[in-house]
């Protein structure tokens, strides 16, 4: 039974009455009806799969300080460290963006951190998650994004996923979404799973993206040393819009919070290709609880992608006549998107219609 069910734990309330035997029918038959009624309740919630996303538990994670694990990127003098070197706050304004980096690269790993966006007027801002080895590899490197788009107010953040592997940035893989919260009032855990034969991206605890490794992917394949990375920055010229609202600085700074880290992995030598000490590191991550997706969190998956996914390459027909290799054509998603690989139907992202004469909330946000 789901853990939110917790209400069976709950001590039954005494209540006084004439006498004990009466008390005693009274107690049973209240208890009796009571446990029907949160059976039937409980039993509502875990199985209607109106929201799924309630059934995954919190992975047990290791996490770091930014000393043991990071440093700073770009923009030193935008970057706060908190005293407990548990949380890193970064910063966006007239001068700069900035950025982190892990100390070491990792052959495959487990990224993860708490993040909070930031609030308000957000367009034109992307504030990125992500695993790359482009310093070491200009030209062939490989590179797994997690990158939040800011919006103009009202509006809700959006984000995408994409995957890079030897180089081949004219074969992007990207997917965007939005959330099912309010990113920018509250922490929420992101999280990238690279393994030898697979990658999950997580929010929270729920997959809402798995790739499969398959042997015509070839190159495609993210296979050489990353290291992970978060930054904010100024995308004016493509993040909201296509560009045509841009950051506005009258809103700065703009800021972003990353902490309880996550670095699981092998620490290697980049330009060691032949090293086999990684050996057991990988073995115990790939055996670990998030490198299995379960039927729970499938569950979760398909609500989320069927839900709040509005583009996928593995559906865009005009950019990829024949799907690429990878891609697992799900016939509950593909119905929703045509062949621009964009929602057939965008006004499933707004919230009910309303009836005629009555007036919008002042606290609804439009979505899309």
């Amino acid at each position: 039974m789901d853990r939110s069910c917790s209400c069976f734990r709950r001590r039954r309330r005494q209540f006084s009455s004439p006498s004990s035997e009466t008390r005693t029918t009274s107690s049973l038959t209240l208890s009796s009806s009571v446990r029907i009624l949160l059976f039937i309740l409980c039993a509502s919630h875990v199985f209607s799969g109106s929201n799924p996303i309630n059934l995954a538990m919190a992975f047990d994670l290791n996490t770091i300080t930014f000393n043991q694990g990071y440093a700073p990127l770009f923009s030193d003098f935008n970057i706060y460290r908190f005293e407990d070197d548990k949380s890193v706050r970064l910063l966006l304004n007239r001068q700069s963006g900035s950025g982190i980096i892990s100390m070491d690269y990792y052959n495959f790993g487990f990224f993860s951190a708490k993040i909070k966006l930031p609030r308000k007027y957000t367009a034109g801002i992307v504030v990125a998650f992500y695993t790359s080895n482009v310093d070491m590899f200009p030209t062939t490197h490989d590179e797994l994004d997690m990158e939040f788009l800011g919006n103009v107010r009202g509006k809700p953040w959006r984000f995408q996923t994409n995957v890079y592997g030897n180089g081949s940035m004219v074969r992007g893989r990207e997917e965007r979404y939005r959330l099912w919260f309010d990113p920018s009032k509250e922490f929420h855990r992101y999280s990238i799973l690279w393994a030898r034969n697979k990658i999950i991206f997580y929010v929270d605890e729920i997959p809402i993206r798995e790739i499969l490794r398959d042997e015509n992917m070839g190159g495609d394949y993210p296979s050489k040393p990353m290291s992970s990375y978060a930054t904010i920055w100024d995308a004016s010229s493509w993040a909201t819009n296509g560009g045509r609202h841009k950051v506005d600085y009258q809103f700065e700074p703009f800021t972003c919070e990353f902490r309880d880290l996550v670095l699981q992995g092998c620490p290697v030598d980049p330009t060691d290709a032949t090293s086999t000490n990684c050996l057991d590191a990988i073995d115990e991550l790939e055996s670990s609880e998030f490198a299995t997706i379960t039927p729970r969190q499938r569950q979760a998956k398909k609500w989320f992608r069927e839900k709040y996914m509005y583009y996928s390459y593995c559906y865009d027909r005009l950019r990829y006549p024949s799907p690429l290799p990878e891609c697992p054509l799900i016939s509950s998603e593909q119905e929703l998107f045509k062949n621009t690989g964009r929602l057939k139907n965008r006004q499933r992202f707004h919230r009910k219609h309303r009836s005629r004469g009555t007036r919008r909330p002042r606290n609804m946000t439009a979505v899309y």
